[in-house]
């Protein structure tokens, strides 16, 4: 796959990514260990530069699984994970981005994932009792102390990565980008990042499964998923938004291609420097998803596809109140 930056620092990665979460946390039980960490190997060999992880996985386990996979390959492969979660008896309780706080998980992380640098280190959730000029600036004393390379922001405003940009350049901003989560677009985010020359990981590219086609209204959503607290996954909202699925399958079939596949080129062709990380727990669907570099849309029927989507209307939010207030701080 050719490359991409992450903003001006240098770092570059694969066109797209990998999201490990879903291997051992949120949707569920996941493949075992072993299985997690030969398909996390496979993907280096298919091209994947990129790995994504955080503290809160697991929690901590996936960092323990993206560590052991990616030993052995180390020089060939980025590695971003996550702080700024309070992690009580194994839960989220909520946002803790205090300078001691971010420590203490930079060198936790170090030893879950074997490293002696982590690659990018993102800011999970913007922490409104903690100015973001201190974040960055811890962050900045972690890069000069050899322990972080990148410093990354995710679902943070567009006045938030300006500030925190300010004080310590920020790589990347990593935030639900897809067709049916196109927020990035109007509330001035995808503008700053262009504007101030950083990259913009995308996660959940294919709606958390719901635009591979792969999900209906049939689809059983097991107890230990969070798609079951989702508003898009309801029922009514998942019939409601069949439309946008129907749509990608009309292009994927003319193109020869798949539902995912026209996804993940329509998010490659928005921007040069956004890079999605979708997620799998199948070597299938691993190569199915890397095929999308090799997808071009021409113009017009990135058209045709922008002017379709405009006229179905997204049913349901994308989180519960409670996470959604967590976002765009």
């Amino acid at each position: 796959m050719k490359a991409r930056a992450l903003g001006s620092g240098g770092l570059r990665v694969a066109a797209i990514g990998y999201g490990c979460m879903g291997l051992n946390h949120g949707y569920g039980p996941g493949p075992g260990r072993k299985e997690a960490v030969a398909l996390i190997r496979d993907a280096v060999e298919l091209g994947v530069t990129l790995f994504d992880t955080a503290e809160v996985y697991g929690p901590y386990t996936n960092e323990e699984i993206v560590g052991e996979a990616l030993r052995p390959v180390r020089q060939r492969v980025v590695i971003a994970t996550k702080f700024g979660i309070h992690i009580v008896d194994g839960r989220n309780a909520g946002t803790d981005s205090r300078p001691e706080h971010i420590r203490r998980v930079a060198d936790a992380s170090l030893r879950r994932l074997g490293v002696e640098v982590i690659d990018l280190f993102y800011q999970h959730r913007v922490d409104p009792q903690v100015p973001i000029e201190d974040v960055a600036g811890t962050v900045r004393d972690l890069i000069s102390a050899g322990k972080v390379r990148h410093f990354g922001l995710s679902e943070a405003a567009a006045a938030t990565l300006r500030r925190a940009h300010a004080v310590q350049p920020v790589a990347a901003l990593q935030s639900e980008y897809s067709l049916w989560t196109r927020d990035v677009e109007s509330n001035g985010v995808l503008a700053a990042c262009e504007e101030l020359g950083i990259g913009l990981v995308a996660f959940s590219p294919l709606g958390r499964g719901f635009l591979t086609g792969a999900m209906g209204r049939d689809t059983a959503i097991g107890e230990g998923d969070l798609r079951r607290r989702m508003p898009r996954f309801t029922l009514q909202a998942m019939q409601g938004n069949q439309a946008l699925v129907d749509l990608l399958r009309r292009v994927a079939g003319e193109l020869s291609a798949t539902p995912a596949q026209v996804a993940l080129a329509w998010l490659l062709a928005r921007k040069p420097w956004v890079v999605p990380i979708p997620g799998t727990t199948r070597l299938s669907r691993l190569r199915e998803n890397l095929g999308a570099a090799d997808l071009q849309l021409d113009a017009r029927t990135l058209a045709g596809i922008d002017r379709a989507a405009a006229a179905i209307p997204i049913e349901g939010e994308r989180y519960p109140q409670s996470m959604q207030a967590a976002t765009g701080r």
